[in-house]
This record gives C-alpha cells, sequence and structure tokens, in this order.
C-alpha cells in the first residue's frame, strides 16, 4: 500500500497505466474521485461529514476494462472492494438477494483485509510462540511443571527456559538442523455445522452468522503427525489468532468500510427500463423497484450488520454497464443524481489489443511463457506474431459479439492448445511464435464462421 499523501491524479493514473491500457478519461475520473477522499480527510471541523463521494457510472462494452479499473484502484489503496451485478438484486417479492447485502459483504471483506493486516504485524511474535510449543514438544516438561492458575512453573535447571539443552535445540530448530523430525500437535480446527440453508434472505436480514450461533460447537481439537517445519506454520497460525485483538479489528474494519469501501455496482444498464414501454407493468416494474431500492444505498443510509451498524454516506459507487439497449437516461431520476460522473469507455481494435498483449506486466504472452517454463520450455514471441493475434482478435469481435479484450484469451487459449498439451514431453526446448505459426492455427477456425462462433 502506498502513502496516502503521495497517491496524487497523476500517481494513481500512472499506476493504473501499468496494468490496464487506454481508457484515459476512465482514469482521470477514477483518480480525481481517489484524491478527493484523501482530501476531505484533511478537512477539520463539521464540513468533513457533509463532503459526500462523487459516484462514478462507466459506459462502455463489455471487456474494455471497466471492472479491472475498478479492481485495481482499490487494490492500490488496500481499500475494501466488493462487485456485484445490479440484476441479482430483486426487489421485495421477487427471488434475489436483498440490497443490503452488498454492505454487508464490503465489511465482511473489510474485516478479513484489517484481520490479515494484524497477523502479519503479531507475524514474529506468533512464531516464536509456536517455536516455544515446538520445543515443549521435543523437550517435554515434567507432569510436576504444570501451571496452576496464578503460580508461576517452577522448572528444575536443566528444564529452564534458558537452559542449554534447549536453547541448544532451539539453535538446531532455527538452522533446520530438525526439519526431518516428525512431532504430534495439537491444532483446533473449525467445522461448519451440518445444517443445510435453503434461503439466505432471511438469515441476511437479521445479520446471524451461523458460526456464532452455535459456538464452540464448530471447533474441534484434533491431534495431527507433522514435519516440524509444517509444525511451526500450524502453530504459527494459531498463536497469531490468539493474539489478534477481534474487537479492534472490527472496529477499524467498520471504519475503514466506512470511509474507505468501494462498491462497484456491475450490468446496471440490466435493471433500467426500455424507457418505451411506458404502463407502468411488465418487467419493468421490477427493474425500477431494484432501482429504489438501490437508491438509498447509494444516497446514505445505516445498514445492520453482524458487526453493528454501517452508514454508506461516504462509500464510493461505480456502476457500470454497456447500454447497448438502454442508455443512462433511463434510469430513474433520482438514481442517474446519485452518479454525477459518467465516463465512456472507448471500444478496443488491434493496436489497442497489441498493447495489451505487450505493455501490462501482466500481459497474456508473459502469463502464458512463464506456465509454460514451468515444464522447461522456453516461450518466445515474435512482434508479427502479436500483430497478427491482434489483427484476428479485433476480426472476431468485428463478425461476433465484441467481448473486447476477452476475445484475447480465447484466442491464445486456441492457438497454444497443442503446445500446453504436449509440453511435459518438449523439457528445454526453445519455440518460437511467429505469425506463420498463428495463421496455421487459426485460420482456419477464423474463416469458417459457423465453427468460430463456438470456438472463438
Amino acid at each position: 500500500m502506498k502513502d496516502a499523501r503521495s497517491l496524487t491524479p497523476h500517481a494513481i493514473v500512472e499506476e493504473l497505466d501499468r496494468y490496464i491500457v487506454g481508457q484515459r478519461a476512465a482514469k482521470r475520473a477514477v483518480a480525481i474521485a481517489l484524491r478527493n477522499r484523501w482530501r476531505r480527510q484533511q478537512v477539520e471541523g463539521h464540513l468533513r461529514d457533509e463532503i459526500v463521494p462523487k459516484n462514478i457510472i462507466m459506459i462502455g462494452p463489455t471487456g474494455v476494462g471497466k471492472t479491472e479499473i475498478a479492481r485495481r484502484l482499490a487494490k492500490l489503496v488496500q481499500a475494501p472492494f466488493v462487485k456485484v451485478e445490479a440484476s441479482k438484486f430483486t426487489e421485495v417479492g421477487y427471488v434475489g438477494r436483498d440490497v443490503d447485502s452488498m454492505v454487508r459483504d464490503l465489511v465482511e471483506i473489510a474485516v478479513k483485509l484489517v484481520k490479515d493486516e494484524e497477523i502479519i504485524a503479531v507475524k514474529a511474535r506468533a512464531r516464536e510462540a509456536a517455536e516455544e510449543r515446538v520445543l515443549d514438544l521435543l523437550l517435554p516438561r515434567p507432569a510436576s511443571a504444570t501451571r496452576e492458575p496464578g503460580k508461576a512453573i517452577e522448572l528444575p535447571a536443566s528444564m529452564s527456559d534458558d537452559s542449554p539443552t534447549r536453547e541448544k535445540l532451539r539453535a538446531m530448530l532455527r538452522k533446520g538442523s530438525l526439519d526431518d523430525r516428525t512431532v504430534e500437535v495439537e491444532v483446533t480446527e473449525q467445522h461448519s455445522p451440518a445444517v443445510q440453508i435453503f434461503s439466505q434472505a432471511g438469515l441476511e436480514e437479521m445479520g446471524l452468522n451461523l458460526k456464532e450461533l452455535f459456538g464452540s460447537r464448530g471447533q474441534k481439537t484434533t491431534k495431527r503427525k507433522v514435519r516440524i517445519p509444517d509444525a511451526i506454520e500450524l502453530l504459527s497460525t494459531e498463536e497469531a489468532g490468539k493474539l489478534v485483538d477481534m474487537d479492534k479489528v472490527v472496529k477499524e474494519a467498520v471504519i475503514r468500510a466506512e470511509q474507505s469501501g468501494i462498491i462497484f455496482l456491475d450490468e446496471i444498464d440490466k435493471i433500467c427500463g426500455s424507457g418505451s414501454s411506458g404502463g407502468g407493468h411488465g418487467p419493468d416494474v421490477s427493474r425500477e423497484g431494484v432501482q429504489r431500492d438501490l437508491l438509498p444505498i447509494v444516497e446514505g443510509s445505516t445498514v445492520t450488520t453482524k458487526y453493528g451498524p454501517v452508514k454508506t454516506d461516504h462509500v464510493l459507487f461505480i456502476a457500470a454497464g454497456a447500454f447497448h439497449v438502454t442508455k443512462p437516461s433511463d434510469l430513474i431520476p433520482e438514481l442517474q443524481g446519485r452518479f454525477p460522473i459518467r465516463v465512456e469507455l472507448e471500444s478496443l481494435g488491434s493496436g489497442d489489443f497489441v498493447r495489451i498483449l505487450t505493455e501490462p506486466e501482466n500481459s497474456l504472452t508473459r502469463q502464458y511463457a512463464a506456465l509454460l517454463e514451468t515444464e522447461g520450455v522456453t516461450l518466445e514471441w515474435r512482434e508479427d506474431a502479436i500483430t497478427e493475434i491482434a489483427r484476428m482478435a479485433a476480426l472476431a469481435n468485428e463478425r461476433m459479439q465484441n467481448i473486447g479484450a476477452r476475445r484475447l484469451h480465447t484466442i491464445l487459449e486456441r492457438l497454444l492448445d497443442e503446445l500446453s498439451f504436449e509440453a511435459p514431453g518438449l523439457g528445454g526446448q526453445k519455440i518460437e511464435i511467429t505469425a506463420q505459426y498463428v495463421r496455421e492455427r487459426l485460420v482456419k477456425v477464423l474463416e469458417d464462421e459457423d465453427l468460430s462462433k463456438y470456438i472463438l
């Protein structure tokens, strides 16, 4: 996580450029929204609470980077992030999730985020405690040395914590000389109760947690024989859990969800009315009902969760949709007003595909090369091959449905299908991917439109 002060809009856009090609307008919009959050925190007095986030709606076809921009943004600042599909929500009386569940999911993610940070902070102490437990297994204390409540353990000099024998074992343990030894450790495992839940709507409304409801019945202590390195890892995890103050974690998580949370509402165009149906009946009734249920959450309300009440006034909402059939103005006026920033993302062409395949740090060409390298196969991409793949992806998008950069996944998977299958027997070889190699494997599929609809 970078320092918030150093994350200027320019720095945020530069960071997003490392993973996402193009879409400058969308990157600028989210960068300004994120910086405004930091600016609000610097405002003193009652005015801070009056400054609300400027929610964003992204308009563009599938596969152009809408979700990736929001996900990378959240990862950049370690903010709780949840992606939900608007079409999964339904108004009361229809099957589906209630809109409050997205806030509960956000808080759950925030709790996990903060807990993971706390575990990292106590990692050294937890490992020391785990080492002590392993040393107790290797050098058992006498039965008379069991601790009584309120009394310190009295040990013979030969068995004390700083005895030469124990210190010698500790040194061997840290050096790795005892890694082949096996010990029997007691670990606490979580077991979910054997209860079937056929509908989660009621539980979501009550904010119940089954694990809390059944208490210690879900915990079971078991003995396992493992090697010493594995024992230390198991016990370190257990000790870290004991050292983490969950009350502090929950308090911090709720604050972080309220002040830094990002909710990404995908497919918001699917809950738009057609605008021409009129009459107030048919499926548009349900769609408008979902919008009206979403409205108070986006406007700012208090949602009851198992961690306590959570306010959504300062949660940043980023909505996205293709809007092929509908348009943003088909949303109810109240909801439109809660998304003041609108950015249109551009469709991707062959030039963009070339950049996507070569520029990002996590580009698909690098991913496939890394995968095959595990088999001892060196994959080398020629420039003309990249250009040919990009041209074919653009052509496939024109002939069939435009699925943007996702077309590259299907193209590359088809292109490297045979190589991926035979890779274990090709260890030590260097395979060069050329334009000719690409054409030989894809041109027939691309020319046969009936076949390409299923394969590409």
